[in-house]
């Protein structure tokens, strides 16, 4: 059976990452498309990575390039590309800066990898997933947006942090838009099947939730410069991996809600099964009062800046 083809569009910090870490797993041949002006920068990532698999034995083929006709019958491409985030810089704050971007990149895919199965990972991540969904025309089941991966991986991270127990045992949720109103669903997380509330008191939990909502923006402060890329890199793999290799992961994504939730017409953080046909289903369940009206405050943030986009 011939290697799987991932296309990565951008080539910076978090697109470098996946590239190594889609290598390590063999999950494909890669393709790291940037700016001409970055192409060089690309292609030196690219001939690292490859020098670097004799260590592991892992096969796959690299390259680096400007030229988007290289991701011409590409199973997966994955869209980092835009303008990173700065300190004091909101994700919103990115929409118009990333919006051109996106349109040419959506643009581009349509024409280069039509059938793919594309993960939007740029911010401001439910508008730029939108509006890739909208320039491109491609079909809903085809078009995701990794955000609650990234979300619920750093929830856990807490969790396990104040609780003193290992992440791996740790089992969680965040719903709703990429962003400052994010929703950690605390009433259904739990730790080797022991929930939550029976480990940690209210006060310590809404620290936590607190934490896992300003997250990204605690980490662009540490660094100064830029954003987060490791913790986002390997969110973005989890979901590549699933549908490479049709693993029907559960994994909370930005997906087109027709009715999920009570949500229309959106794409919104939700549980999603990733599978060879990309998203497979959305799993629902019934929320309660409180974190109905968390995920309404949330909708209606994702709308004004989805509404933003003209699209």
């Amino acid at each position: 059976m011939p290697r799987k083809k991932i296309a990565l569009i951008g080539g910076g910090q978090v697109g470098g990452n996946i590239a190594l870490l889609v290598a390590q797993k063999e999950l494909g041949d890669i393709a790291i498309i940037d700016i001409p002006e970055a192409e060089n920068f690309v292609k030196g990532k690219a001939l690292d990575i490859s020098q670097l698999l004799p260590h592991d034995g892992f096969d796959c083929k690299l390259s680096g390039s400007s030229d988007f006709k290289t991701i011409k019958n590409s199973d997966v491409v994955v869209i980092t590309a835009g303008f990173p985030r700065q300190p004091g810089m909101n994700r919103e704050d990115l929409l118009n800066k990333n919006l051109s971007i996106m349109t040419n990149v959506a643009n581009e895919v349509k024409t280069h990898a039509p059938d793919a199965f594309v993960i939007v990972v740029s911010n401001p991540l439910d508008a730029m997933v939108y509006s890739f969904y909208k320039v491109s025309g491609f079909k809903k089941n085809k078009v995701v947006g990794m955000a609650g991966a990234l979300d619920s991986a750093r929830f856990r991270s807490f969790i396990a942090e104040e609780t003193n127990l290992s992440s791996q045992d740790v089992t969680c949720m965040v719903l709703g838009g990429h962003g400052d109103t994010m929703v950690p669903v605390s009433r259904l997380a739990n730790v080797g099947g022991v929930p939550l509330t029976s480990l940690l008191n209210e006060e310590k939990i809404n620290e936590i939730e607190e934490r896992t909502r300003f997250g990204g923006g605690e980490i662009v402060k540490l660094l100064g410069k830029g954003s987060a890329f490791y913790a986002p890199a390997q969110s973005a793999v989890e979901m590549i991996e699933s549908f490479i290799r049709d693993k029907k992961r559960v994994i909370p994504c930005a997906s087109l809600c027709e009715g999920e939730f009570g949500i229309n017409g959106y794409f919104i953080g939700v549980p999603t099964v990733i599978g060879c046909d990309g998203v497979e289903r959305i799993l629902t369940f019934e929320l309660n009062s409180e974190e109905k009206n968390a995920l309404d405050n949330t909708l209606t943030e994702v709308k004004k800046t989805v509404q933003e986009t003209g699209l």
